[in-house]
């Protein structure tokens, strides 16, 4: 006679206990220890109360390996499941580092698939939760297993685009889980627990003979202020908030609208007509600019420390997700270097994948110049974002603020570059070929220096010349649609908003695949 429905139930129960935290109780400690919370712990930081079913939870490691018959992996090192992020469902997979350092095994990668899975079919968003990992050495080193390859990263392929895939790195990160956030449309690292890069310092110092720390491979501030990662904050915490906050602007799917909020409160007024100076060579905030013209803290900027000479945030505007790409004249006079051209070009590919409106700031003396911009390939790199402009259906916005000069204007959507649903400037902008002390300098040179007074020529020449690059010149030749009163433009964006369509009409034509230009 079989097992009794009581006995079959007690089995399940005790099951499920040796996979949890409290059957586990010294090694999850151990991770306390560590700073850190355990792979469900996580979860439960992130999700909605009660919403998360967790898939594959009785999994354990994969058998058949020499020396691993005995080999114990509860859920073979990732807890995966489906819950709910205010309220709305999302796939998450949380590596577990106190399974063999939170490493892939094979079952494990079997339920990493899942969640692939569940995401594409289901429409909804892709969260990883990492922790050190990498391949599993003690399966990885078998042809039976690792012959087979690993399929995560084609799908994540396919899901780029569809739904927003999201990365919070919680623990070492090299190799592996770096491979996995670079997937990822958002990635968050805490300082003094997270590190990513290609290898740690114990392969690089075993290939190479280097020595180093994981800091300095790899930190949290190193690959903030390179790109890697969007964000560095101070606490597990704090990343699940911004997680959740990032969420929030895009909706789940491309098959469905930006949430709207309904909630919103107008953006600080009064103050637009101020914060430029007429000056073009003074600087000052443009992040001041993008809070007086967004719904009041709103406003979620994006790589902060990348790039600094640009800046790329989420905002609401009347209460709809947009997405704000604006020179940042405090730093480099907001000219764009190669960063500052990638940080953009994947702003514009995240907010039209999802579609976010987009709103350039334009205040830009042009494109970086020197041995610099040779040496990190600008010439290519600031095609990229063209290129990515080029192919966005959403609408598009742009304000001169001040200067709009050179290809750099026309990068930044200036004027009828790229079909801009609405074209405006403000009265302190000037737009024109390039800087017009540099045009003066190189076109007019020999008449300088042949001046009875070359420095009074000069000086008449740039005067000369900036009487016709002002905006009312612009307006008059229709390069763009009108010249605003600062104050107003809050108000002119949300009546366009209004009007535009959530995607334009792409006419087709008979080609497989856009060669980037990176």
């Amino acid at each position: 006679m079989g097992p009794t429905h009581s006995e079959l139930l007690a089995e399940l129960e005790r099951r499920t206990y040796l996979a949890s935290d409290e059957a586990r109780a010294e090694q999850i400690q151990r991770q306390h220890d560590r700073g850190k919370y355990s792979a469900r712990e996580r979860i439960s930081m992130l999700v909605d109360k009660d919403s998360f079913w967790e898939f594959g939870g009785l999994v354990d490691a994969a058998r058949g390996t020499p020396d691993q018959q005995d080999l114990l992996a509860p859920a073979d090192g990732v807890v995966t499941g489906i819950g709910r992020i205010d309220g709305r469902p999302a796939a998450i997979m949380s590596f577990d580092f106190t399974v063999f350092g939170g490493s892939n095994g094979v079952a494990g990668g079997l339920k990493v698939t899942r969640c692939c899975e569940r995401a594409l079919q289901d429409g909804i968003p892709l969260v990883m939760l990492l922790d050190g990992g990498g391949h599993r050495i003690q399966e990885g080193l078998d042809s039976h297993h690792f012959a087979w390859g690993f399929e995560t990263f084609k799908e994540f392929v396919e899901l780029s685009g569809y739904v927003p895939i999201v990365a919070a790195m919680l623990g070492p990160g090299f190799a592996g889980p770096s491979n996995f956030a670079a997937f990822a449309d958002y990635v968050v690292m805490v300082r003094g627990i997270s590190t990513m890069g290609i290898a740690g310092p114990a392969l690089v110092e075993a290939a190479t003979g280097e020595q180093t720390t994981n800091e300095e491979l790899g930190g949290a501030d190193l690959q903030a202020t390179l790109g890697v990662t969007d964000l560095a904050v101070d606490s597990e915490q704090e990343a699940m908030d911004s997680v959740r906050l990032y969420l929030s602007y895009l909706p789940s799917s491309a098959d469905l609208a930006p949430p709207r909020d309904a909630s919103y409160e107008p953006g600080v007024t009064g103050r637009l007509r101020t914060i430029v100076p007429t000056n073009p060579m003074t600087g000052y905030d443009v992040t001041e600019v993008i809070e007086a013209i967004v719904d009041e803290a709103t406003a979620f900027e994006l790589k902060p420390t990348y790039a600094p000479n640009l800046v790329t945030a989420l905002a609401r505007l009347d209460g709809r997700p947009i997405m704000v790409v604006a020179n940042q004249p405090l730093h480099m006079g907001g000219s764009l270097d190669s960063p500052a051209c990638e940080k953009a070009a994947h702003a514009v590919s995240v907010a039209d994948a999802f579609g976010l409106p987009l709103l350039f700031l334009i205040d830009i003396p042009g494109f970086l110049v020197g041995t610099r911009s040779a040496t990190t390939q600008l010439a290519r790199r600031s095609g990229r974002l063209m290129f990515e402009l080029g192919q966005a259906t959403v609408p598009r916005f742009s304000v001169v603020l001040r200067k709009g000069y050179g290809a750099g204007y026309i990068a930044m959507a200036g004027g009828r570059s790229y079909q801009a649903d609405v074209a405006l400037a403000w009265p302190t902008a000037e737009i024109c070929a390039m800087s017009i002390e540099g045009a003066v300098d190189v076109a007019f040179r020999k008449a300088v220096l042949q001046a009875d007074d070359p420095a009074q020529e000069r000086r008449n020449l740039i005067d000369k010349f900036r009487r016709q690059v002002d905006p009312f010149l612009a307006a008059q030749g229709f390069g763009v649609d009108d010249v605003i009163d600062p104050d107003a433009t809050r108000d002119i964006l949300i009546g366009a908003l209004d009007r535009a369509p959530a995607r334009h009409k792409r006419v087709p034509v008979p080609k497989h695949h856009g060669i980037s230009p990176i």
